[in-house]
């Protein structure tokens, strides 16, 4: 089967990685130059490493991370250092701090020489399975098309579009969040976790090597501009315990940035049409509040993949596979009804083989209703913890004090517990 990734971010690399060792012929398109991961960090909690693991990835990966970091006392704390709330050692679990850059490594060195193709811009995608390239990726046909293709393309996804039958906007949270890397060790003293005032948050995370990835998070319209942006947040937590000055100034300039936090407006009610599917932000972008943007991307591969892969047992990229079948052949072979969505009115034209259309709605239902309740979850706890109000913050403070331990674990298991499909 040849299968056409867009987007080279995490989820999408990790598709391709699972995909391409499962037999398909991956390509994986990137509109960059190069492919950057960015200068920040990623929380990979139980569920995260157990897709890791079915993707054949876990090795690599606990060769760059280790598991000192479920040691650290982690929660909520006051600007003033004093906690709000601990997390239970059994509520965090297993827990990785990944450095972007370490994983990127990690999910390119695991892909064949040429996959990746950068300067590869995707100006629409048809439920047909056709991508239409920009002009200004020259270096490719106009169109090309392809037995599946995977959405990976983030926040401002473009194949989106032909999946949810038109735009879906991104939704501004109120909040946006600088990130950073410190480019020296710093002592956190066994204390990580997040630190919470009125409209601002801090949150503390220790890489393997004793660097730390940090985030500061403050309330701000979304066209903010500053011409200094280490100068303005360590502006806007001054004042606030150690070491968040120090981690800070810890962090060269050019690698503190700055991101606009948003979501999707509205859910999507497929993540899939026709030859066409969605994983990662392209299909359920959230906010960063309970450290699954990144778990639920390696969920989504990890679960197309383990569906996909009884798919694949045939000549990979020779035109010969189950998949090389249109449907109309597929159901004389096999007595069916074809594998046309009826629901999202594809229309004649387009040919979807009964066992892709089966696999990829398994994959909906497995996904969507999670991944949506997950974003509506992390949106809330966006809003709880960057309220404005002194008054209210306070009283958050001691609501989330009150709070039993054995229902703070209960919930992050509710998150963290993942299993790969059974087929």
């Amino acid at each position: 089967m040849r299968i056409a990734v867009i987007g080279a971010g995490i989820g999408g690399l990790s598709a391709a990685v699972g995909l391409q060792r499962a037999g398909a012929d991956v390509t994986v398109f990137e509109r960059a130059s190069e492919v950057r991961a960015g200068g920040s960090g990623l929380s990979i909690f139980a569920n995260g490493l157990a897709a890791l693991e079915t993707l054949g990835l876990r090795e690599a990966f606990d060769a760059v991370t280790d598991s000192s970091v479920e040691g650290f006392a982690a929660g909520q704390r006051r600007a003033d250092g004093r906690w709000i709330v601990q997390v239970p050692d059994e509520a965090v679990g297993a827990l990785r701090i990944v450095d972007r850059a370490d994983l990127h490594r990690i999910l390119l060195d695991a892909l064949a020489p040429g996959t990746v193709r950068t300067d590869a811009e995707v100006a629409s995608a048809a439920s047909d399975g056709t991508l239409t390239f920009t002009p200004n990726s020259s270096h490719l046909d106009a169109s090309e098309r392809f037995d599946l293709v995977i959405g990976a393309d983030g926040l401002h996804s473009r194949v989106r579009t032909v999946v949810a039958g038109g735009p879906v906007a991104p939704r501004y949270s109120g909040y946006s969040a600088w990130r950073g890397i410190t480019s020296v060790p710093v002592d956190l003293s066994g204390e990580a976790g997040e630190s919470v005032g009125p409209g601002r948050r801090f949150g503390i995370a220790p890489l393997a090597d004793g660097r730390v990835y940090w985030f500061a998070v403050a309330n701000m319209p979304e066209d903010a501009v500053f011409a200094d942006e280490k100068a303005t947040a360590l502006q806007m937590f001054t004042g606030w315990h150690s070491p968040i000055a120090e981690l800070i100034a810890a962090t060269d300039a050019e690698a503190v940035r700055r991101t606009a936090i948003s979501d999707l407006s509205s859910r999507l009610a497929s993540f899939h049409r026709g030859r066409v599917v969605l994983l990662g932000d392209a299909a359920h972008a959230m906010t960063p509040n309970l450290g699954q943007g990144g778990g639920q991307a390696l969920e989504d591969a990890a679960t197309l993949t383990v569906l996909l892969t009884p798919l694949l047992g045939e000549s990979p990229g020779s035109g010969a596979s189950r998949l090389g079948r249109t449907e109309e052949q597929a159901a004389r072979g096999a007595g069916t009804r074809t594998g046309e969505d009826q629901d999202h009115n594809l229309g004649p034209s387009v040919s979807v083989p009964p066992e892709l259309a089966a696999a990829l709605g398994r994959y909906d239902s497995l996904r969507r209703p999670r991944t949506q309740s997950i974003a509506q979850k992390s949106r809330l706890m966006g809003q709880i913890f960057q309220l404005e109000s002194p008054l209210l913050a306070g009283l958050r403070n001691a609501v989330f004090s009150a709070v039993p331990s054995r229902l703070v674990a209960a919930q992050a298991a509710s998150v963290q517990k993942w299993s790969p499909p059974q087929v």
